[in-house]
Order: C-alpha cells, then sequence, then structure tokens
C-alpha cells in the first residue's frame, strides 16, 4: 500500500512540472520576438523623385543609420499609389513590409476607384505620422502666368484650354484642382501622371501649363528659380514659402485642401512591432536635423502615437466620401 502511493505521488509531482513546463514554453512562444532580424521593406507607392519618394527615403535612411537596421525603399508606383498600398495590404502581417502612405491614397483613393480590392480602415494598421504639406499650384518661370488671377481669366476666357498637370487621377492633388476649379468657376484640363516628377517635367517645359502638387515635390525647383508658384491650397501660408499666397486670400475664403504622410502595416501586424516602430520613427521626427531636412521640403514633421493617427485616418476617411461624391470625380 506504500509502495502504491508513493508510486502515485511521484507521478502526480512529474505530471505538475510536466504541466509547468509546458506553461513556461508556451509562454516563451507567445512572447514578442525581437524586432527586426532581417532587412525592412519600406514601400514607396509613386515613382522616385516626387514628395512621398523624398520623405520615405528620409525615414528609411536615419532609421538604418540610427538604429542600424537595414530598410530597403522599394518603389512601387501605379492607380494614384493605390497600387504599391494594395502590395502591402496583402503582405504578412510581419512588419517587415510597410508603406509610406499618404491621405491621397488612404482615404481618397478609396472612394475614387470602384473596384480597389483594399479597405485602409480593415485590412492596414496605422504605425507613424510623419509630415503634412499643402498642395501648391504653380508654373514654369518662363510661363505667361504670373499669378493666380492670371490663370482664373484665361481659363474664363477660353474654357479648358489651360492644362494642369498632376502626380496622378485619386491623389487629394488631383482632387484639390477639382475643387478649385469649382470654387473659381473655371473649367482647367487635368493630365494625369505616374508621379510628381514626371508633371513637373513637363510643367518646366511647358507641355502643360499648370503643376498642382505637394510642396515636396516642387520645392527643390522653385529654390532654383525654376518654378514660379503662384498659391498654396492650404487655409494658412506655408512657413516654407510664407510668400505665396493662399487661394482663400486670392478671393476664394474657406478654402483648404492639405495632405499628410505616415506609415502604415498590413493589418494583424503584431503591437510590439508597431509599437518600435512608431517609437523608433517618433524619435526621428524630434532631432533637429530631421526637422531640417523634412522643412527643407516644404513639409512640416507631425509625429502621433499609432492610436492618434488610426483616428486621423478614419475620421478622413469618412469626411472625404462626402468630399469626392460633390465633385462629381470618378475613376473607372
Amino acid at each position: 500500500m506504500m509502495m502504491r502511493r508513493t508510486f502515485t505521488n511521484a507521478i502526480a509531482a512529474t505530471t505538475a512540472l510536466a504541466a509547468l513546463a509546458a506553461g513556461g514554453l508556451a509562454h516563451a512562444q507567445t512572447a514578442p520576438a525581437a524586432y527586426p532580424t532581417k532587412p525592412v521593406r519600406l514601400v514607396i507607392p509613386f515613382p522616385p523623385g516626387g514628395g512621398t519618394d523624398i520623405l520615405a527615403r528620409l525615414v528609411a535612411n536615419e532609421l538604418s543609420k540610427t538604429n542600424k537596421w537595414t530598410v530597403v525603399a522599394d518603389n512601387k508606383p501605379g492607380a494614384g499609389g493605390t497600387i504599391g498600398i494594395g502590395e502591402v495590404a496583402k503582405a504578412q502581417p510581419t512588419g517587415y513590409d510597410i508603406v509610406m502612405g499618404q491621405k491621397d491614397n488612404l482615404v481618397i483613393g478609396p472612394w475614387l476607384y470602384k473596384s480597389l480590392p483594399w479597405n485602409p480602415t480593415k485590412d492596414l494598421t496605422a504605425v507613424a505620422h510623419v509630415a503634412y504639406t499643402p498642395v501648391i499650384i504653380a508654373t514654369s518661370a518662363n510661363s505667361k502666368y504670373k499669378s493666380l488671377a492670371d490663370v482664373i481669366a484665361a481659363a474664363k476666357a477660353s474654357p479648358g484650354t489651360v492644362t494642369y498637370g498632376s502626380p496622378g487621377n485619386g491623389t487629394s492633388i488631383h482632387l484639390a484642382g477639382e475643387l478649385f476649379e469649382k470654387a473659381a468657376g473655371v473649367k482647367l484640363s487635368h493630365v494625369p501622371y505616374k508621379g510628381s516628377n514626371p508633371a513637373m517635367m513637363d510643367a518646366l517645359a511647358g507641355n502643360v501649363d499648370l503643376l498642382v502638387s505637394s510642396v515636396p515635390s516642387a520645392m527643390g525647383q522653385i529654390q532654383s528659380g525654376k518654378l514660379r508658384p503662384l498659391a498654396v491650397t492650404s487655409a494658412k501660408r506655408s512657413s516654407s514659402l510664407p510668400d505665396v499666397p493662399t487661394i482663400a486670400e486670392s478671393g476664394y475664403k474657406g478654402f483648404d485642401v492639405s495632405t499628410w504622410y505616415g506609415v502604415m502595416a498590413p493589418a494583424g501586424t503584431p503591437a510590439n512591432v508597431v509599437t518600435t516602430l512608431n517609437t523608433e520613427i517618433n524619435k526621428l521626427l524630434a532631432t533637429p536635423e530631421m526637422k531640417a531636412a523634412i522643412h527643407a521640403q516644404g513639409a512640416e514633421p507631425l509625429a502621433m502615437s499609432p492610436a492618434d493617427f488610426s483616428k486621423l485616418l478614419n475620421t478622413e476617411y469618412t469626411q472625404w466620401k462626402g468630399i469626392v461624391e460633390a465633385s462629381g470625380v470618378k475613376i473607372e
């Protein structure tokens, strides 16, 4: 009897130890893994040279330099940035495929494209807000247009003959042009490009009359004197271009269109990965060097928590549905 009881107690103890060990192993398996342990791909959904590309490469380069990470910038342009965004939305939620999205393709594009295969509020996770900027209306330094009033006068005299280039259909920049037409009561001819840089090259060459662009995309050519800024679309003047009037100042009160940029990841990306990325990007945005680099591009750095960035995304996604419907713009 004593032997049987001792044997039973031994089995119970062994079982308890096994359970404890199994529990410890399970806990170890579910503990957040170190991140990153391999290269991170940062998708840029526009061609090289535009505002999104410039800001994304600043982030990628600084993360690589400061943290000794390997962050690879990968341009995937097309359809107003929605192709590159969609590629990341479908990627494995590991944090090794992220994207520099912006207001254009995250909250406006989904209401313009009828069959977009992803939803920004369901298929993506907000990681880190980076910067915001107004849109600018500019023309070649050799252009006959010296002011926004000149453009409006020409457009009213010959509707549809004044052309403007944009980074593509479905961007906030395209919508800024459409909203300006409605506000001014004029008809312009929109020429969409596959990114800001091709549009700017044609504007400089005089192949289109106007360039409608983010400030970061146009800043280099403005500073060189090759591009003449006519107006910015924000409610207030840009701190980078304080001498350039707003559209509201030009007689169209209440006109306010700007864009923002931020890093997104696939929905379901582990919370520790999102936190790590947000923390490190926000650290960069707080440095004098990064602030100066972003200001030099005509943008304003602005850090947010993932929760605040997600709130901005959701709020503007809802707001822009009405704006797009009122504009009447649709893309097949």
